[in-house]
């Protein structure tokens, strides 16, 4: 798999890297896929930002057979990552706006960037947290309709002769 040897070269040179990566190969999905199979397209493309900082906009496309959590059959989940991504020094000190700052996401790096396995981080952050059919529901909801009275058998019994 492609490793970028300097990502903020890559960036200020608006470098473009693309392929695929097999998801067999991204062993920290494997507990959340019904089956290990197929693989992802990607794109990473490096730009300088609006204030001159490296930055990285990686896309990546296809789809995976996550596991749903009800039944544990296969959900076909189509990927649409598209992330921008400002490179800073790992051992940059970032002031608490910058942190809390939504509109911006950072990717520390020391130099070298390991494009699997950012493809792989970005794939996680977008997955969704309990994916289930439509079919099988929320936990609890089944009978929702039907609400049982644990008291119904001791109010039928009030009045009675022992």
């Amino acid at each position: 798999m492609k490793r970028i040897n300097d990502a903020f070269a890559f960036a200020r040179d608006a470098r473009v890297l693309q392929g695929t990566l097999a998801v067999s190969a991204m062993e920290r999905l494997h507990d959340l896929l019904a089956e290990v199979s197929g693989e992802v397209s990607w794109q990473l493309e490096g730009f300088r930002g609006e204030r001159g900082e490296p930055m990285l906009h990686l896309t990546v496309g296809g789809c995976i057979p996550l596991a749903c959590q009800r039944c544990l059959e296969a959900i076909p989940f189509e990927l649409g990552v598209d992330s921008l991504l400002e490179v800073v020094p790992a051992n940059a000190d970032l002031s608490q706006d910058e942190l809390e700052d939504d509109s911006r996401d950072f990717l520390p790096v020391e130099k070298e960037l390991d494009v699997a396995e950012l493809v792989e981080d970005e794939i996680l952050l977008s997955l969704p947290v309990a994916p289930r059919h439509e079919r099988c529901g929320l936990p609890g909801a089944a009978g929702a309709g039907e609400r049982i009275n644990p008291f119904a058998a001791l109010a039928e019994l009030k009045g009675k002769p022992n």
